[in-house]
């Protein structure tokens, strides 16, 4: 049976999940968005879509990252004391100046003892799993020939072996490279060598540069590589999450395509890396929102290729993770208005005017091309929207998206002053002036002693929880503290916040969004319960899988994780939790 107790391994162009028994089970190419190659995680049948290391009499598994890196070991013991190493990654390394980052997955599989025997079974999907590719194959080499792509395996494996899945005696190491229909011009032993040294040291200076906080380091290293790994380094867009259709709670049919970059989410990505130093992802997303922006209003999430349209469809090839479909392909949140996105897109610019360390320095220019996002939250900020949590069925004012309407202002005022300014930056202060009384006004309930989800309502959602996270009330102000306590009241569950409790599109929400109790970590750190917060931390940190990786919901009773996986919110969660409660580093020893 599939489980999310997956690893993830990728370079920033291709990235793949690898189960405990070493098969690749997930994985898109040629990108993020592409044709599932592998796609045995939302198959009920095990004909194909996998890559699979069989040892043979296998009864026992290892697996662990090597240290700070997103390379994979997995060890496999046989019953007999044979025993293997395979070791999965994608290559990702400077080279003649810039990054050299490969649609390419590359395993090594290393003899550890005994006389153990394998099965190679490499069986790719085409056309979202309905179809298998047509197989050639050269002196060392096989080619996987699809409509749309097709992919070489470039190895020292018998090919024999290979495609006809026969057995045999691992005697030493043998590589495998599979990636681009190109010549190989080396041996793949060497080549498998050296990306690896080259990848593991790329990975281990990545991580030295991070300002990670003194306590759950561990943790934090690891969300900090998997946020890393879900961003497309040629357009600097981020996706939510690497899979599609896994849904969010057993048989409801919230089946969503998350592979494309939603505003909101990028920013909060982006953010929490910059936290920790890691300045290249915000860099590159920004000119990626920047040649967004330029088309007019913003939609909330567009492709990694900038592309507006994200038709949906549903697969029928593909039966769903444990047969629970349907699975979807493409995204109809791209038809909604959701006013949060402005906010996002100027919160996600607002670094490069502050921030000294950057290449990349805003200026005058950048400022006035932003000015329009702006003018466009100052017209939205009182209307009807889908809000962040992408309602399908209906339409009210939401207070997190007139607090991003807000906040888009109140950032162009602050860069203008910035700029020297002055006058753009009256302008934008009285306008966020403006729409500050209006929220405080309208999404205040009297009657709940606290603001609510929407204008002149009374139901609660996670979201205010973020309040004064994006400095829209002050941490001390005792409206914040109100409305922590009503968030309490109506969405806790156990240890976990719901997003919300009434009903939708799909009716009652059964299993809690992740995110949301990483936000009210911050919120009782910041209202001086610190204790508390801590060990709902601690508790928090126990639901990731054995690789430190978390999925988007998790059921209350099972401890179960599900939704798409990995969830870049969830793993932003934990950065922003774990910085804001750690110990500091001058007053830990």
């Amino acid at each position: 049976m599939n489980t999310l107790d997956l690893a993830l391994i990728g370079n920033c162009s291709v990235g793949a999940l690898v189960d405990a028994r070493a098969s690749i089970t997930w994985g898109c190419f040629p990108r993020f968005d592409g044709d599932p190659v592998f796609c045995a995680l939302l198959k009920e049948s095990d004909d194909y879509g996998f890559f699979a290391v069989d040892l043979v009499d296998c009864e026992r598994t290892e697996q662990h990252y090597l240290e700070n890196t997103a390379i994979l070991v997995t060890r496999l013991y046989d019953r007999h004391g044979g025993s293997v190493e395979v070791t999965d990654f994608a290559p990702r390394f400077g080279q003649h100046g810039r990054t050299f980052r490969p649609m390419m997955l590359v395993r090594r599989i290393r003899r550890l003892g005994g006389s153990p025997r394998l099965t190679l079974r490499l069986r790719p999907a085409c056309d979202n799993g309905a179809a298998r590719p047509e197989v050639t194959w050269g002196s060392n080499h096989i080619r996987y020939v699809a409509p749309t792509l097709t992919l070489r395996l470039t190895t020292d494996v018998s090919l024999t072996a290979i495609m006809q899945e026969t057995v045999f005696f691992l005697e030493d190491t043998v590589t495998l490279l599979l990636g681009a229909d190109e010549t190989v011009h080396e041996g793949a032993a060497e080549v498998g060598r050296r990306f690896l040294e080259e990848t593991t040291q790329y990975w281990r200076e990545w991580v030295r540069n991070l300002g990670i906080p003194y306590e759950w380091q561990d943790a934090v290293i690891r969300a900090a590589v998997t946020l890393k790994l879900n961003a497309y380094d040629d357009t600097g867009a981020i996706v939510a999450a690497m899979t599609t259709s896994i849904p969010e709670a057993a048989g409801s049919s919230r089946n969503w395509d998350y592979r494309y970059c939603w505003l909101r989410d990028g920013y909060f990505v982006v953010n929490a890396l910059n936290r920790l130093g890691a300045t290249r992802t915000m860099e590159r997303y920004l000119g990626y929102i920047i040649n967004i922006a330029a088309g007019g209003p913003l939609q909330p999430v567009y492709g990694i290729d900038g592309r507006a349209e994200l038709t949906e469809h549903e697969v029928p090839a593909l039966e769903g993770y444990r047969g629970m479909g349907p699975v979807r392909i493409g995204n109809l949140a791209y038809r909604q208005v959701q006013h949060d996105v402005y906010g996002s897109a100027i919160l996600a610019a607002t670094h490069v005017f502050f921030d000294q360390r950057l290449t990349r320095r805003g200026d005058e220019a950048l400022f006035h091309r932003l000015e329009p996002l702006g003018e466009q939250a100052i017209r939205c900020h009182d209307q009807p929207d889908a809000g962040l949590w992408e309602l399908r069925g209906s339409a009210r004012v939401h207070t997190f998206s007139a607090v991003m309407c807000w906040a888009a202002c109140d950032r162009l005022a602050r860069i203008a002053a910035q700029l020297g300014l002055d006058e753009r930056a009256n302008y934008w202060r009285n306008q966020s002036h403006q729409i500050h009384e209006t929220i405080s006004r309208r999404a205040w309930s009297k009657q709940r002693g606290a603001f609510v989800s929407t204008f002149e309502g009374d139901a609660m959602d996670a979201s205010l929880l973020l309040l004064a996270e994006v400095g829209f009330l002050d941490e001390r102000d005792p409206r914040f503290a109100a409305t922590v306590n009503i968030v309490e009241q109506d969405l806790r569950r156990g240890d976990f916040i719901f997003r919300y409790v009434e009903k939708d599109d799909f009716g009652e929400p059964e299993n809690a969004f992740l995110v949301c109790t990483f936000w009210y970590v911050n919120a009782l750190a910041a209202l001086d319960r610190r204790q508390e917060a801590r060990e709902l931390f601690e508790k928090l940190l126990r639901c990731r899988n054995h690789h430190g990786l978390l999925a988007e919901h998790i059921d209350l009773r099972s401890g179960e994780q599900w939704g798409n996986f990995v969830q870049t919110y969830s793993m932003v969660g934990l950065i922003n939790a774990a910085i804001r409660l750690s110990v500091r580093w001058d007053r830990a020893f």
